[in-house]
């Protein structure tokens, strides 16, 4: 399992991928591999999975992918299809790879599956985030105290 530094630091910073019981398995070179299984705390009233768990675990691979290839990426906008239903007790693996990226910006795709089956196609747009003291009109506590 290689998890390159960025991914590393973003993931000791990130609580949630645990309470969805997400693992990530590799991240590195503009790539991703992210497991999950489905179990009754994220399944809706038809016991598949909640459409908005599927499309955590495509997030949470997206960002894995964009921040090994761009350190600081967040999702400025994404989508996603969903084709198959997960049930309980299945295994999803969400494959992410960055197709695009320049400067701040990146695209992403990512499949979701259950075994060979599709459940789901994510494709994110992603974009460096500013420092909060780079950002226009902003200032920071030591520049407010000098005024």
């Amino acid at each position: 399992m290689t998890i390159t530094e960025p991914v590393r630091r973003l993931l000791a910073q990130d609580s949630s991928l645990a309470e969805f019981g997400i693992e990530v398995l590799s991240a590195g070179e503009g790539r991703a591999v992210l497991h999950m299984v489905i179990d009754e705390s994220v399944a809706n009233g038809h016991r598949i999975a909640h459409g908005g768990v599927i499309y955590v675990l495509a997030d949470s691979a997206f960002a894995c992918a964009a921040n090994s290839r761009t350190p600081g990426t967040a999702t400025a906008g994404a989508s996603i299809e969903y084709y198959t239903p997960a049930h309980v007790g299945e295994e999803l693996v969400a494959e992410a790879i960055v197709r695009h990226h320049t400067g701040r910006h990146s695209l992403v795709d990512v499949t979701v599956r259950s075994g060979p089956r599709v459940v789901a196609e994510y494709r994110g747009r992603g974009a460096v985030l500013r420092r909060p003291d780079s950002a226009v009109g902003h200032r920071t506590a030591d520049q407010s105290e000098e005024r």
